[in-house]
Parts: C-alpha cells; sequence; structure tokens
C-alpha cells in the first residue's frame, strides 16, 4: 500500500492544518484526535475549534491555543499512548 502525501502546518501555534486526514475520531476545546493513513494525531491545547474538514479531500484545520501535536502509529493503543 503506498502512503498518500501527508503534512502538518501550525501557525503561530494558534492554527493547524493537515492533509491526508480521514477522520475526525475525538474532538473538544483541550483535545482532537484525527486519524490517517499511518495511525492517529493528537492535538492538545486549549479553546481548540475545527474550522474546516473534508473527508473527501482529507483536508482539516483548526484554531486555537495549540500546544502539542504527536503522532501515535498504527497498532499502540490511543488510551495506552493517552494514559499510560
Amino acid at each position: 500500500m503506498e502512503v498518500t502525501a501527508h503534512s502538518v502546518n501550525i501557525e503561530q501555534c494558534k492554527k493547524i492544518t493537515a492533509t491526508a486526514i480521514l477522520s475526525v475520531d475525538a474532538f473538544s476545546e483541550k483535545q482532537i484526535v484525527l486519524s490517517w493513513q499511518e495511525g492517529r494525531i493528537v492535538v492538545s491545547g486549549s479553546g481548540m475549534k475545527i474550522t474546516a474538514f473534508s473527508r473527501t479531500g482529507g483536508n482539516f484545520s483548526a484554531a486555537g491555543n495549540i500546544n502539542s501535536v504527536r503522532y501515535i502509529p498504527k497498532g499502540t493503543g490511543l488510551k495506552q499512548k493517552l494514559f499510560g
């Protein structure tokens, strides 16, 4: 299986955009969990709001105070990586 080109861009810790996103698995003002071909991406911060998501195009964007972005590879339990 060929990996689709993927990118994440953070602007001044206030806006995040990503490509090749398959789904938004969970979201709140403090955390957004995204799926992409190789696993999951966990965006943590405060006051976060999803501003756009296209399931067909894979484009995602959100705004708020972004503190961290973590990649969790496939095969790793999400709860284990978040709370373990």
